[in-house]
This record gives C-alpha cells, sequence and structure tokens, in this order.
C-alpha cells in the first residue's frame, strides 16, 4: 500500500470548476469550511450566508474554495445545488480529523470542521482559511479534557486562520495559553486583545498585532520560509456595528454552558447545541453577530490571500 506522500490525490481530490481554473492561472484562493453550513446555522440562513461569504471572496479579489466531503471525495469548491444540499440535509456528518478516513470510506455527506478543512486545504495548496471563531478549550476542560481538534491542527498544519478569535462559549485564557504552549502563532489584526466571537475584546491580550494586511502576510511567507511547520490564527474582531454587549451574552452563554451540563451533551455535540441555544435564547441577535463576522473575516482573508500570493 502506498502512503503518505506516494500516494495520489487526485484518487481523493475533486476541484470544482472555478477553482481548477484559479489553480492554473495561479490565482489566490480562500478556503471556507462547510461546518457552518450544517451545523452553525439554521436553513435558509446557513445557505444564504454561504453564497454571500463566497461572492465577498470574489469582490475582495480571490476564489472561494468551500469544503466538504461527498462520495468518497474531498471536495474543493461547491456548486450552488451542492451547498443547497448541505444546508438542507440532516444527516450530513460533522467531520474532524479523527472521521475524515471513515467518512471517505463510507461515501458518506461530511462537513468539515476547522480542522479538517486545514487538513484538506493544505493537500489543495491553499493556504488561507475564512471561518467563524476557531474551537478551543471549553469550560471545565480540567475535568472533562474537552480541547477541540483545530488546536492541535494548527501547531502541524500550514494553513493561516482568519477568524473573530475563539468562540466564546470556550474558555479563552486556557486556549490562548494551549497555542502559546504549540507555538501557534496569534496575530491581531489592528487589536491588542483576542476577540470573543460576539465581541470585539475580551479580558486576554494576544503576543503581536499588525496594522496592515501586507505585515500579515509578509509574516505567513517568512514563517514557512524558514521553515517553522504550523498555522497561525489571524485574530479580526467583529465590526463595531455587528458587536454585541459582552456582559449579555456571556449571561446567555454561562446560562446555556449550564444546560448543555444538566442534558450531559459532550464532544462534538456541544458547540452546535450552546450556539443555537444563544440563538434562541438572543432572539436571533447573536445569529447575525455571527453573520456579520462571517462576512468580515471572508473579506479580510481574500485580501491576505491576494497579498500572500505575492509572496509567493
Amino acid at each position: 500500500m502506498k502512503k503518505g506522500k506516494d500516494v495520489d490525490m487526485n484518487k481523493y481530490l475533486v476541484f470544482s470548476e472555478e477553482v481548477n481554473k484559479a489553480i492554473k492561472q495561479n490565482k489566490p484562493i480562500v478556503a471556507l469550511e462547510s461546518t457552518i453550513i450544517s451545523h452553525g446555522m439554521p436553513y435558509p440562513q446557513n445557505v444564504e450566508t454561504a453564497r454571500e461569504v463566497e461572492e465577498i471572496v470574489r469582490e475582495n479579489g480571490a476564489t472561494p474554495a468551500t469544503i466538504a466531503i461527498m462520495d468518497g471525495k474531498i471536495k474543493i469548491g461547491l456548486s450552488e445545488d451542492e451547498l443547497e444540499l448541505f444546508g438542507k440535509s440532516e444527516n450530513v456528518e460533522k467531520v474532524s480529523r479523527r472521521d475524515l478516513p471513515q467518512v471517505i470510506a463510507t461515501k458518506k455527506l461530511g462537513a468539515t470542521t476547522v480542522a479538517t478543512t486545514m487538513i484538506c486545504a493544505e493537500l489543495a495548496g491553499i493556504y488561507i482559511f475564512a471561518t467563524g471563531g476557531i474551537g478551543g478549550v471549553h469550560r471545565g476542560a480540567e475535568v472533562t479534557m474537552d480541547i477541540s481538534a483545530d488546536l492541535e491542527e494548527l501547531s502541524q498544519t500550514n494553513v493561516a486562520v482568519v477568524c473573530a478569535g475563539a468562540k466564546s462559549i470556550l474558555d479563552l485564557g486556557l486556549t490562548l495559553e494551549y497555542l502559546e504552549t504549540k507555538g501557534v502563532p496569534v496575530i491581531g489584526y489592528q487589536t491588542d486583545t483576542f476577540p470573543a466571537f460576539f465581541t470585539r475584546t475580551s479580558e486576554h491580550k494576544i503576543h503581536a498585532r499588525s496594522e496592515t494586511i501586507e505585515e500579515i502576510a509578509e509574516t505567513l511567507a517568512v514563517k514557512w520560509d524558514i521553515p517553522v511547520k504550523g498555522g497561525a490564527v489571524i485574530a479580526n474582531p467583529i465590526p463595531e456595528e455587528d458587536a454585541m454587549d459582552e456582559a449579555y451574552i456571556t449571561k446567555m452563554i454561562e446560562a446555556a454552558v449550564k444546560e448543555a451540563e444538566e442534558k450531559s451533551i459532550l464532544g462534538k455535540d456541544v458547540t452546535p447545541f450552546l450556539l443555537a441555544k444563544v440563538t434562541e435564547e438572543t432572539e436571533g441577535k447573536s445569529l447575525a453577530a455571527n453573520i456579520a463576522l462571517v462576512k468580515n473575516n471572508a473579506k479580510v482573508a481574500a485580501q491576505l490571500a491576494k497579498t500572500f500570493k505575492t509572496k509567493q
């Protein structure tokens, strides 16, 4: 059996016509995850947002590549019909690193998490990825050991993730400690503090701030030239006009976390439950904020991909 670099990845990778054209023309590409469609938002907002995010990437000079698993293949770029399928289907597997081989082998529909999108993006030669917020260390992890695979993936996969920090349902302090231990740079785009997803700031400082996309692109180019293996977190705060009040959203999150504990909701089911509960309790305000920050991250990621392309 052939292994690793000896395997012809064409056996597993399928590129959309748009992405394939961008590769041939050496144009910048931005990876996008599919879990945000299947598990992150209700229908039809999920599909509408996915289409709008792709269009924002195009408007800012890059090609969108939404990644998902279908028919035993890793799809790099989805059609309109495929986006609709992932938005409507109830039998979509949430695919993290551990799940990827089995979902491909059994030809199930699979939506990629941050960790799996990074793996697939690197296989496809894509280095910039836009998402909402990364996973991290869950509250109470000192007992449960519930730590997102996203953090480990960031330590070993050469993809930069543009995000609004980590989801505020997590323990942000421990998440930053974990990233520091693993040597993952967290670069604040025009911010000194780690964004808390729905809010622009938190009590947690980050180690590096960049005022310009140019500086971030140069930093990534140097990192991977040296090479220093692994990805980077580009922390991009939610736009001020879309941010939520910190005390208000914290109260809602703490109530949702308590309910999840009472219902013994664990593992990869925790985040979808908490986000849905917070959306319900805030009467949709958190969903609107979620959509706004994803769009903002797509814009910055497209600009970064375009600038980074000049460094390669």
